[in-house]
């Protein structure tokens, strides 16, 4: 019933935010004229109505070239491996070949890949770049089937797999457990194809460690009231229809109520810039906001495996995660550098959750394990940035290159 009435409310909501961008141009363009201010006025005011809202596509990674050494590459986006529920995204540089081979596995918790636009980007200038790119739940036909925690960990194996030997993983966020998951599995079998290097970045692979407010509120109920509140169906006209799906409104909802002050200030100094003709603040304002509304819904059952095994039972750290009836057990790994990336103010995944995955690994000899804490950024900061260009990177890069 609440997905309905939502997609309801947003059928009736989205002619009311079209008519408002077609307002903010007509403004806009007007404001070119003679009586500039209250034009300007009238079309910022019309771009924060059509701008306050979700879109469930989505968005273009909008990376035709990249420019290295004064150089521009064209860059040709393909799909190298493909499911029900997710591509394997290879960005091709022409004419470009022989760089390291980096798996980029993007989070599903509410946003599309392409959040890790910038991670891109950044990568692009040293590695030939893959990246996860998961579908939105609500599109996928419930006939391919359930999504579960394991069967995400499966997909990382396969896409290893389509990369082939000496490969480098970088996992953001959520899909860090999966991602340390997968190598031990691969390591476990002692398959050729195990990566060289590992990257697990602001991940809760040990969420009893300086628990944060997400954390708090996955145990502040039990499974089954997540389980009977938090799982909505998706409706009848949508190609998912039927399909047990988190909405990705809740998730952006829940976030966004965290911040609250920070993103009401955020939408105050969008039209501030725009009034006063400062247009680079402001369009880099929106271009945020349009993306951080661009949200996708998650399979229900992975997303509550992810609330039971992760945040309430912390079943890998426990050695109590399974895949496929066997423990999942990270002291198989011996071939694979590890580093893990934290951030000093982040809310989402505290200082020492991503840490944790180092006294996991404990088959590996020191010197193929570090770590990077990064003073002054948030969850965001770690993947995405000005630090994370001229700070992390440089950090990402060496280990990559030290595992060759």
């Amino acid at each position: 019933m609440l997905y309905s009435a939502y997609q309801t409310l947003a059928d009736l909501r989205d002619p009311v935010r079209e008519l408002a961008a077609n307002t903010d141009r007509i403004l806009t363009s007007w404001a070119s004229g003679p009586f500039v201010n209250p034009f300007q006025r009238m079309a910022a005011y019309y771009e924060l109505v059509a701008l306050a809202g979700f879109t469930h596509t989505r968005p273009d990674f909008d990376l035709p070239s990249i420019e290295i050494g004064g150089k521009l590459i064209p860059i040709v986006e393909e799909v190298a491996h493909e499911t029900p529920f997710g591509s394997l995204l290879r960005f091709r540089k022409e004419g470009v070949e022989g760089e390291p081979k980096v798996l980029l596995i993007a989070p599903m918790s509410g946003h599309f890949a392409t959040l890790l636009r910038g991670t891109v980007r950044t990568m692009l200038q040293d590695h030939d770049v893959y990246i996860t790119d998961w579908k939105n739940a609500r599109d996928v036909p419930r006939g391919a089937g359930t999504f579960t925690l394991e069967e995400v960990t499966q997909h990382i194996i396969d896409f290893i797999h389509a990369l082939g030997p000496e490969s480098h993983v970088v996992a953001v966020c959520q899909p860090t457990v999966s991602a340390l998951a997968a190598v031990a599995i691969l390591a476990a079998a002692k398959d050729p194809d195990q990566p060289a290097s590992l990257t697990l970045m602001a991940g809760p692979i040990d969420t009893r460690i300086s628990p944060t407010k997400v954390n708090d509120l996955a145990n502040d109920k039990p499974y089954e009231w997540f389980e009977e509140k938090m799982v909505g169906v998706v409706p009848g006209r949508l190609p998912g229809a039927g399909r047990r799906v988190y909405p990705g409104f809740l998730q952006l909802t829940a976030f966004m109520s965290m911040n609250i002050q920070r993103h009401s200030k955020s939408f105050v100094d969008l039209f501030k810039h725009r009034i006063e003709g400062d247009f680079e603040k402001a369009n880099a304002i929106r271009t945020f906001y349009e993306e951080y509304f661009a949200i996708m819904d998650l399979p229900g059952e992975f997303y509550l495996d992810t609330i039971r095994d992760v945040f309430q039972q912390y079943a890998l750290p426990q050695g109590k995660l399974m895949f496929k009836g066997a423990p999942i057990e990270p002291r198989a790994i011996k071939k694979t550098f590890l580093l893990t990336v934290e951030g000093e103010k982040d809310d989402i995944c505290a200082v020492g959750q991503t840490l944790a995955a180092q006294d996991l690994c404990s088959g590996l000899r020191p010197y193929m394990k570090s770590h990077h804490m990064q003073p002054g950024v948030g969850h965001y900061g770690v993947f995405n940035g000005r630090r994370w260009d001229t700070q992390i990177y440089p950090v990402v890069r060496n280990h990559i290159r030290a595992s060759v």
